[in-house]
C-alpha cells in the first residue's frame, strides 16, 4: 500500500483500464469552422490530446474570448462529452506569443485561463507550479500507455535568429545556449521515464526528430535534443514515441537518437490551418510518409493482443493519408 501511495504522488493515474486509441491534433483558429472534430469523434477514441495552438489569442482577454468560441463548438462539445479523457498543452499562439518563451510576461494568468478552461481538478499540479506538464497512466502493467505532456514555452531560452541569404525571412538556427524544458521540468521528466510503461507517447508541441527546416523545432538547440534521448536511454524507459503539431502539415519522421531503439515522431497539424494547396514539402531527412496539404488528425493504435502500435494520420473527411504499423516489441532497448 505505501508504494501504491508513493506512485500515485509522481504521476497521474486516470484510469486501471488500458487504451487503445488516442486520437491528437494542433494548430486550431477558433473563428474558422472545424469539422474535423466530428471525425475525430466518429473513431471512438479513448482519448484526444490537443497538442498547442488549440486557440490563436495572445492577450488574457483575447484568451478568454477564443476559449469561449471553442467551447462553442459542436464538434468539440462532442470531443468533451463523449471522449473520456480530453488532455492538452499549449504551443506558442495559446500561451501568448508568436514563437515565444520564457520571456513572455503574461505567463501566469494564461496558465490560470489554460488550466480553468481544460479542466483541470482543484488538486491539478498545473494548478500548484509554473509550466502545463503533466504526466497520464492508463491500464495495468503489461498493457500500460503512458502520456507524458511537455510544456515547450514556459520555460525555453531565447533561440537564435539569422536572416536568409536574401533576407527574407529570420530563420531558426542551432545554438547550444539556453534550456528548453527548465530544470524542473528536465528533474520531473527523468522520474516520469522511469515509471512502469509499455508505450510512453511523449507530447511535445513542436517537432522532436525533424532537424532540417528553418523553423521551431527541438533541435534549434541541439544539446537539449542530445538531452532528451540521452535520458530516454538512461532511465531504460522502453515504448517512447513522440507526437507533436505546430507545422500546419503532418508527417511520421524517424531516427536512431542513441537511445537504442527507433525514436518515431508522429506530427499532425492543423486541425483548421494546414494549406489547401500544393506546397514545397519542408526538407527532413527522417521522414517516413507526409501529408503535405490538408487539415488532418492523428490516431495511436495498440493493438494489446498483437503487440502492435500504428501511427495514423486522417485528413476532413476522415480517409486515412498515412499508415505505418510497427511492433510494440521494436520500442525496447537494444532491439533496434
Amino acid at each position: 500500500m505505501v508504494a501504491a501511495v508513493i506512485f500515485a504522488q509522481l504521476v497521474n493515474p486516470i484510469s486501471v483500464n488500458p487504451i487503445s486509441v488516442i486520437a491528437l491534433g494542433s494548430c486550431a483558429d477558433e473563428d474558422k469552422p472545424a469539422p474535423i472534430y466530428d471525425r475525430v469523434v466518429e473513431q471512438k477514441p479513448d482519448a484526444v490530446i490537443f497538442m498547442g495552438d488549440n486557440i490563436y489569442a495572445d492577450e488574457p482577454e483575447d484568451k478568454s474570448i477564443a476559449y469561449a468560441k471553442l467551447a462553442a463548438k459542436p464538434g468539440f462539445q462532442r470531443i468533451r462529452s463523449q471522449v473520456p479523457n480530453v488532455l492538452a498543452t499549449w504551443d506558442d499562439h495559446d500561451f501568448g506569443i508568436n514563437d515565444g518563451g520564457e520571456e513572455y510576461e503574461n505567463k501566469a494568468t494564461a496558465q490560470k485561463l489554460f488550466v480553468d478552461f481544460w479542466r483541470d481538478p482543484a488538486d491539478s499540479p498545473r494548478r500548484q507550479r509554473p509550466g502545463v506538464y503533466d504526466s497520464y497512466l492508463f491500464g495495468p502493467v503489461g498493457k500500460r500507455t503512458q502520456v507524458i505532456i511537455l510544456d515547450t514555452r514556459s520555460f525555453r531560452s531565447p533561440l537564435n535568429r539569422q536572416k536568409n541569404v536574401d533576407g527574407s525571412y529570420n530563420a531558426f538556427v542551432p545554438t547550444t545556449k539556453g534550456t528548453l524544458l527548465g530544470d524542473a521540468q528536465w528533474s520531473w521528466l527523468a522520474d516520469q521515464l522511469k515509471q512502469p510503461a509499455d508505450l510512453r507517447v511523449v507530447v511535445s508541441s513542436i517537432q522532436v526528430v525533424p532537424e532540417d527546416h528553418m523553423f521551431e523545432k527541438w533541435s534549434n538547440l541541439p544539446l537539449e535534443r542530445a538531452r532528451l534521448f540521452g535520458l530516454i536511454k538512461s532511465t531504460g524507459a522502453k515504448g517512447v514515441v513522440f507526437a507533436s503539431g505546430d507545422r500546419h502539415l503532418a508527417e511520421l519522421s524517424m531516427m536512431d537518437g542513441g537511445a537504442g531503439y527507433p525514436m518515431y515522431d508522429l506530427t499532425a497539424s492543423a486541425w483548421t490551418n494546414s494549406s489547401l494547396r500544393w506546397r514545397a514539402l519542408e526538407p527532413n531527412r527522417w521522414r517516413v510518409q507526409t501529408m503535405n496539404v490538408g487539415n488532418n488528425f492523428g490516431l495511436l493504435r495498440t493493438d494489446w493482443d498483437k503487440r502492435t502500435l500504428t501511427f495514423e494520420i486522417r485528413d476532413e473527411a476522415g480517409v486515412i493519408t498515412i499508415r505505418n504499423q510497427i511492433s510494440l516489441d521494436l520500442l525496447q532497448p537494444k532491439t533496434s
